[in-house]
């Protein structure tokens, strides 16, 4: 398998993706929403994009699975699957704001061993591929350097349907509003990864997210660096639902901070 080849080909069917979803959001309206739950929403702008990489990905491996967020495609124990969500950020695109993405990830066995996150709005392509570094665009990236919270900008995301540990939450929250130089939440999780890998934030954690929020994202910081575990340190974080993502400089100590609150007692 030629990893480096395909995720070039991968990269181009995302940008075909966001090149859609960019002139669909032009002509989105409230008649066009469906309301899976308060602060979960879908489009046919999610199903027509998650549609097109589908058809388009199945020409690059015959007979691989599919692991999707509208359940367009299924798997069933194949040796290659894709990991996709058409548009990471639905809520942020309805209301016409950045950042929203496409998150393609592929697992050979249980395996991740490519990933590409492209953010729409800003024209940002991150990615990377089996024992390579990780990229945004044309350049190399790596984590960011910090080693103490005062130095970092912590990026998360609010649950949306799983409240069980909104209480933990918000004294993780209420700790790093008084020692770090801030906290972002962007509305996309791929993002979020990426900007991870990239340097721009230095730690990311959230809990009640599916595999296809973070299996490209979290193969990205892993090969600009990047420590990736769940909020008992394990490697329950593809479909475990919780996930830390920080640069090895401040893993132990965002670790900590994290578990402390959030994991098992």
């Amino acid at each position: 398998m030629n990893y480096k080849k395909l995720c070039f080909q991968v990269q181009d069917i995302a940008r075909e993706a966001g090149s859609f979803i960019r002139e669909e959001g032009k002509k989105i309206t409230s008649s066009d929403i469906e309301i899976k739950s308060v602060a979960s929403l879908v489009t046919y702008v999610d199903k027509t994009a998650e549609t097109n990489i589908i058809d388009a990905l199945k020409k690059t491996i015959p007979n691989s699975g599919f692991i999707a967020e509208e359940g367009t495609a299924t798997h069933n124990n194949e040796k290659f699957k894709w990991i996709i969500d058409p548009l990471d950020g639905t809520t942020n695109f309805i209301h016409g704001i950045t950042p929203h993405s496409v998150s393609i990830a592929l697992m050979e066995d249980d395996e991740i061993v490519l990933g590409v996150v492209y953010e729409v709005g800003l024209n940002e392509m991150f990615y990377a591929w089996k024992n390579s570094l990780a990229f945004l665009n044309d350049d190399e990236i790596k984590v960011a350097t910090a080693n103490k919270s005062e130095d970092t900008l912590i990026a998360t995301g609010f649950p949306y349907y799983d409240f069980n540990k909104i209480e933990n939450y918000i004294d993780v929250l209420r700790f790093l509003m008084r020692n770090t130089r801030g906290l972002r939440r962007m509305g996309s999780a791929a993002v979020d990864l990426a900007y991870v890998a990239a340097g721009r934030f230095d730690a990311f954690y959230e809990h009640a997210l599916h595999s296809w929020d973070v299996a490209a994202g979290v193969f990205i910081v892993q090969q600009a660096g990047g420590k990736v575990v769940d909020f008992n340190g394990g490697n329950n974080w593809l479909f475990g639902g919780e996930i830390i993502a920080v640069s090895e400089n401040y893993f132990d100590e965002f670790y900590n901070i994290v578990n402390k609150h959030l994991g098992e007692k």
